[in-house]
């Protein structure tokens, strides 16, 4: 659920449509933070342009979360 405690950061991780197999296509994104400061633990699709992200808890104070950091890849023109 989406109270879960989320451990680590999403790498490479690519969103597909239900029920979709197979290869990514154009504007399946693919969300990474799997470098230094990078601090997204989960994605979930909502639609093909809405999305979920939960964002991890600053290190130093886990009560906050108060910067972000990742990067989003394989975009399609106008999404």
């Amino acid at each position: 659920g989406s109270d879960d405690i989320i451990a680590g950061n999403v790498s490479k991780y690519t969103v597909f449509p239900a029920g979709y197999c197979g290869q990514p296509k154009k504007g399946h994104l693919i969300f990474d933070a799997c470098f230094e400061s990078g601090n997204l633990g989960r994605v979930d699709r909502i639609t093909e342009f809405e999305y979920d992200l939960f964002i991890r808890p600053d290190t130093c104070n886990p009560r906050f979360r108060v910067w972000f950091n990742f990067t989003v890849e394989n975009v399609k023109e106008s999404q």
